[in-house]
């Protein structure tokens, strides 16, 4: 077994990015060195014809370059497999991405010498159901689940319920409902007024997009709870984007039922880094303090 445990490692990645390239063979000189062995997705094949494609269930770690967009389509790869992911953010620092391009050679060898933790979040499991009762697609979130409006500049409205006796919540009239996890909470529900969470609590967030009434606030409730919501009479069509990725479309009496997934992201950490620095760094907490001190 390699170093850090990992022998195996898969890559997945944006095959247009300039770094890519290089990166990928920093990857594989470091690999070897620890008798590891690289496998990569099958748009990267070019980049690495020799190495073997991977699949979620033949490696021990996978590593994304690119963004948290990135980070989050190869989760989704091996999220039923429970496979720890390590993300090199290729571009601007993300929150779920762990390594900076510059830190790359050090990283790696932190993560060989396994001086790292596993940071678990938590995931939604997303169904939709028609309005006659059959079943329809169903989806694992790592982010978010985001209900809205299709076509036209309109707002929608939205049957809000929540637990096992479907209490109503409400009807939304608005541009549309971001259900997302404490992961999720620092994207698209951040932008729409929801709050921060921490990750390692395990809450829904149901964040509305635009309300008609600005009384219509974010919630936040028990992941225990399942959330349904299903869209009204009045507009033709809705979409469901789950992680800004996947999706579906709904009609009125349609059901879009969220509740906790049964897998979990392991994201894998360096030491020294926690949820508050990379807010810190993300959204330049305490920048002007900084400035401050620094002109002294």
């Amino acid at each position: 077994m390699a170093a850090g445990g990992f022998r195996r490692i898969g890559v997945a990645g944006h095959p247009r990015h300039d770094s890519i390239r290089p990166t990928i063979e920093e990857l594989r000189r470091t690999a070897d060195e620890h008798g590891a062995e690289i496998l990569v997705e099958d748009r990267l094949q070019e980049f690495a014809p020799d190495a073997p494609v991977f699949d979620h269930e033949n490696i021990d770690l996978l590593i994304t370059l690119g963004g948290d967009g990135t980070l989050l389509r190869g989760a989704r790869l091996v999220a039923q497999s429970g496979t720890p992911v390590l993300g090199i953010n290729l571009g601007h620092l993300g929150f779920l991405t762990s390594m900076a391009l510059a830190d790359l050679s050090l990283g790696l060898q932190a993560l060989f010498r396994g001086d790292f933790w596993l940071d678990v979040r938590s995931t939604l499991d997303v169904r939709v159901t028609g309005a006659d009762g059959t079943h329809g697609e169903s989806f694992i979130a790592i982010n978010d689940a985001v209900l809205h409006k299709g076509g036209f500049a309109r707002v929608i409205r939205l049957a809000v319920h929540v637990g096992p006796d479907q209490h109503e919540v409400g009807t939304y009239t608005a541009d549309g409902i971001i259900l997302a996890t404490s992961t999720g909470s620092t994207a698209y529900s951040l932008s729409a007024g929801g709050p921060i969470v921490d990750p390692s609590m395990d809450c829904i967030l149901a964040t509305p997009i635009c309300p008609h009434t600005l009384v219509v606030r974010p919630l936040v409730l028990p992941m225990d709870l399942q959330v349904t919501v299903t869209p009204l009479a009045g507009v033709d069509e809705v979409i469901l984007t789950v992680d800004g990725q996947d999706g579906a479309e709904l009609r009125p009496g349609d059901h879009l039922a969220v509740r906790r997934g049964e897998p979990r992201l392991s994201l894998i950490r360096l030491a020294g880094q926690n949820f508050f620095s990379t807010l810190r760094r993300k959204l330049h907490w305490g920048l002007e303090h900084s400035d401050r001190a620094g002109s002294r």
